[in-house]
């Protein structure tokens, strides 16, 4: 069997760059991509930025404490997409397996490749070099044998890196949590198994992976080896459909219904152009100090209609309301809500 040439694609900074590369008052400063309030999140954040420690998903106002002197843009997804379609535009060239993970990364599989190059890291090489002439930016690529390997990769010389070296070099000494599904719950307990490191976790045999965490031990007996058999597919179709709203002011818990009855609204309406029917439903809450409840359930049927859903959600809502009570005696305030479906087992 022919060893397979997986490239990872990872433009640098992504929304950062495209507002630097259009606006060249930008330039060299750093900037940060979210809307300035008290209740915004980081979009992204550019490398200069990021030398202050301003990270993704980091809330603004803790972001601007650690760099005063940023610069804060908000977000034009529109150009953003505009961009990215022209990215991949560029990826087809090469090859039509490509398999999109967000807007600024994608896998490629270049085992055969449309152009004749004859290597995937001339293939990689030449990618980036037609990002950089075509839309003026910068992307990282990664070469490897598989999907897992390859964006390990992209991520070892960032920004504006190749790395299509041995990959095994770097896999052993990683912490544990940098391996894909490694949460902060499985990390935790991987650590009291005294597991820190990639390496660490490869001197663990499969039955003992097995019993302490199920089928997922399978999957880190196989990651800490470097092996990871899945396929690069194009056109994936979506896990999940969510709906999220952030709320201008905190929100008390118990008058929350107005908004989680419309955000089901929004996700039944989303649900009906899918051929695939959700199942699991999960609400998420994010508290007035930025802490996550998160709550799902998947029915022995899928809801049948949006009223079947609304009810659903609203029951989260009241176990919420219960749980909180009880725990510290009120509800508290909330300051967002996500509500998603998905499918259960994606086939």
């Amino acid at each position: 069997m022919a060893v397979r040439k997986i490239v990872h694609i990872d433009m640098d900074a992504f929304y950062a760059s495209v507002e630097q590369r259009d606006d060249p008052q930008l330039r060299g400063k750093p900037v940060i991509v979210a809307w300035k309030s008290n209740r915004s999140v980081v979009c992204a954040a550019s490398y200069e930025a990021r030398r202050f420690g301003v990270r993704s998903a980091m809330p603004t106002v803790r972001a601007e404490r650690l760099c005063a002197d940023a610069v804060f843009v908000p977000p034009d997804f529109t150009r953003y997409r505009t961009v990215s379609r022209l990215a991949r535009e560029i990826f087809k060239q090469h090859t039509d397996l490509v398999e999109p993970l967000s807007l600024d990364e994608a896998y490629l599989d270049v085992t055969e490749n449309k152009t004749g190059l004859p290597t995937a890291t001339r293939v990689a090489s030449a990618i980036r070099e037609q990002i950089r002439q075509e839309l003026s930016l910068t992307a990282s690529a990664g070469v490897a044998p598989n999907k897992f390997l390859a964006k390990l990769a992209s991520d070892w010389r960032k920004p504006d890196g190749l790395y299509a070296e041995e990959v095994g070099t770097f896999l052993l000494p990683l912490p544990v949590g940098r391996l894909p599904g490694v949460g902060k719950v499985t990390e935790e307990k991987l650590e009291k198994l005294g597991i820190k490191t990639v390496s660490n976790l490869r001197g663990l045999d499969l039955p003992m992976l097995e019993g302490q965490f199920g089928r997922y031990g399978v999957r880190l007996y196989e990651l800490s080896r470097g092996i990871d058999n899945s396929q690069v597919v194009p056109n994936r179709p979506p896990k999940s459909i969510s709906a999220e709203d952030t709320f201008e002011h905190d929100v008390p818990l118990s008058e929350t219904e107005p908004m989680i009855r419309s955000l089901t609204e929004k996700v039944w309406s989303a649900s009906r152009k899918e051929s695939r029917v959700p199942r699991t439903v999960v609400l998420k809450l994010k508290t007035s100090d930025f802490n996550i409840l998160t709550r799902s359930h998947t029915p022995n049927s899928p809801p049948s209609s949006c009223a079947e859903l609304t009810t659903i959600a609203l029951a989260f809502l009241r176990g919420v309301d219960d749980h909180r009570a009880g725990a510290a005696g009120a509800s508290g305030a909330e300051q967002g809500a996500t509500l998603s479906t998905r499918w259960h087992r994606l086939k």
